[in-house]
């Protein structure tokens, strides 16, 4: 009795953590799981708690969540449920904590792949252009590389692929020309640093210029394609057959990677070659052919969700005549 009091109590806080973070197209998300409610799964980036709370109101006493985040702040949102397990550390280890937990697989994996809005509104964080502070924009504190590290010691040749691949920023050469020379004569330690240091190359929207000069150096730091490409590679070990993975991300960087990954089940290329007849087997199941995107009104209650995009794949079962590693 005592544990299904439990079970009502997390249940009921389900608004928790929303000062933190709005979780995006929690429904949408959550629904695309297909939850068992005696399953095991895992939420990739628990930050404020909102996927994981939808996830815990569709489980029975004898489901399980595993929640990783490697922000220590999110730990404050842990709802009292004995359910949840937490995991302090990026998701690019989930094979290794499940195995550690003896949860080798899984029925299902979300994961969000946004910065959370509290991330976004702390100034001393440095993930935002709206306020002065440190240029940090690290996801774990403790890491050491930040913002102002690369700025001060990547090579112009590095900045200059850093902002044409990560930020798409049409003058790509010219910034990193401008942040080189720049770093002589100021520190660029800081947001207004930066801004001030670059107002004379700033194209179009200076909104938009130095939210793509943000969001390149945010996923330098915080080695963020890197990790989504192993945790992609781990899915198909983590999930059971049938097992479902619902991915959102938030640029087209992310979205390829992902989109490409359940259709091909692999992040290599597929290599065509006319005198074989051997087809790579399929490993997942497209469940959105069109990426999901949040409603109109998401959209205007969140802003921060305009660019979200949710793609979900099931693993198929394996061909009986395979042998799983």
């Amino acid at each position: 009795m005592e544990h299904k009091k439990q079970i009502a109590k997390s249940a009921s806080s389900a608004d928790g953590g929303q000062g933190y973070h709005i979780p995006v197209m929690l429904t949408e998300a959550v629904d695309g799981l297909n939850i068992k409610p005696g399953g095991v799964y895992v939420d990739c980036t628990f930050g404020g708690g909102g996927h994981s709370r939808e996830i815990l109101k569709r489980l029975n006493a004898d489901g399980k969540l595993f929640a990783f985040d490697q922000d220590p702040d999110a730990k404050r949102n842990l709802p009292d449920d004995e359910r949840i397990v937490f995991v302090p550390h990026n998701f690019r280890y989930i094979s290794r904590f499940l195995k550690l937990h003896k949860a080798d697989k899984v029925d299902g994996v979300l994961a969000d792949l946004g910065v959370s809005s509290h991330q976004f509104d702390e100034p001393e964080r440095g993930f935002s252009t709206r306020f002065d502070g440190p240029l940090d924009m690290r996801m774990d504190p403790s890491q050491s590389k930040t913002a102002a590290l690369i700025l001060q010691t990547f090579s112009q040749e590095q900045l200059h692929k850093l902002f044409e691949q990560y930020g798409e920023v049409t003058n790509s050469k010219t910034l990193a020309a401008t942040i080189v020379e720049q770093r002589k004569h100021n520190p660029l330690q800081t947001i207004v640093q930066l801004k001030q240091a670059l107002q004379a190359v700033v194209k179009g929207n200076p909104n938009k210029y130095f939210a793509q000069v943000f969001q390149a150096l945010r996923i330098e730091v915080n080695d963020e394609l890197q990790v989504l490409k192993e945790l992609l590679e781990q899915l198909p070990e983590v999930l059971k057959e049938g097992g479902r993975a619902s991915v959102i991300s938030f640029h087209s960087l992310e979205d390829r990677l992902v989109k490409n990954f359940f259709k091909q089940g692999s992040l290599e290329a597929e290599v065509y070659n006319p005198f074989s007849r051997d087809e790579r087997p399929q490993v997942f199941k497209v469940i959105t052919k069109k990426p999901i995107e949040p409603g109109a009104e998401e959209q205007k209650q969140n802003p921060r969700s305009r660019s979200a995009r949710l793609r979900v794949a099931e693993k198929l079962q394996m061909n009986p005549n395979h042998v799983d590693g």
